[in-house]
């Protein structure tokens, strides 16, 4: 037995570790009430023909945020878009490639985008397609667990930080906002005047006097976003919800 606090793989030799990037492509289809995420059709081994989240192996040279927005721009076109690093998967044995002392990492990116605004390019062996975050397959490799952890860093995200306007119209309707809250967070997050007054309170949403008409009721208010407003208050623990 070995004895207290002694290291197996102390004497073990170093690893030799190949990186790559899979990122985490969430859309909001507010239209049908839908959170999507994008998925991608492997052509080879391992795991031919499954699906997968979007990734590649890093090149030399290549930055980890370089080789994310190359393989989001292999998959969609798009304009508004938030990206940020989300973790580091590297448990031994994830990628069936493991051997002789070769590990496989994979930084994770999580990306949020408009689902009326992402062109998909889908054609050959560059098929993708975008799934309800309810209806995803078994994925390859680990990535339901990354596709999990994503999906979590999304509904936080939300909860405290401005990503949604990252990604919303320069004006929007207070309700195209809870529409968009409610279709990753679910009907049940809060109710509309609630979510209204508070988002109000907070001070960072600018009415521009001007009024959209949307079908038989009243117009309503176009509010922008104050990116300078908000930045007194970044540094303040906030609940947007």
């Amino acid at each position: 037995m070995p004895g207290r606090g002694s290291n197996p793989v102390k004497n073990k030799a170093l690893a030799d570790f190949k990186v790559g990037v899979d990122n985490v492509i969430f859309s909001v289809d507010t239209q049908q009430n839908r959170l999507l995420v994008l998925l991608a059709k492997r052509p080879g081994e391992p795991f031919p023909q499954s699906w997968s989240l979007p990734g590649t192996l890093v090149r030399e040279g290549e930055s980890l945020e370089d080789a994310a927005y190359r393989i989001l721009s292999e998959k969609i076109r798009v304009e508004n878009l938030y990206l940020e690093q989300l973790y580091t998967f590297g448990k031994p044995g994830r990628d069936p490639r493991e051997s002789g002392g070769v590990r496989y990492l994979s930084v994770s990116y999580f990306a949020l985008v408009r689902f009326e605004e992402a062109e998909l390019i889908s054609k050959g062996v560059n098929l993708a397609a975008w799934y309800p975050i309810k209806q995803v397959p078994q994925l390859a490799f680990d990535h339901n667990e990354i596709l999990e952890y994503g999906y979590q860093r999304l509904r936080n995200k939300l909860e405290y930080s401005p990503i949604a306007f990252k990604v919303l119209p320069e004006v929007f309707t207070l309700n195209d906002l809870y529409q968009f809250y409610t279709t990753v967070l679910g009907e049940n997050f809060s109710d509309y005047s609630n979510f209204r007054a508070r988002l109000l309170k907070l001070g960072f949403l600018t009415d521009t006097g001007l009024k959209i008409s949307r079908g038989a009721g009243r117009p309503a208010s176009l509010y922008r976003f104050d990116e300078e407003a908000f930045a007194l208050l970044k540094d303040k623990p906030l609940v947007f919800i």
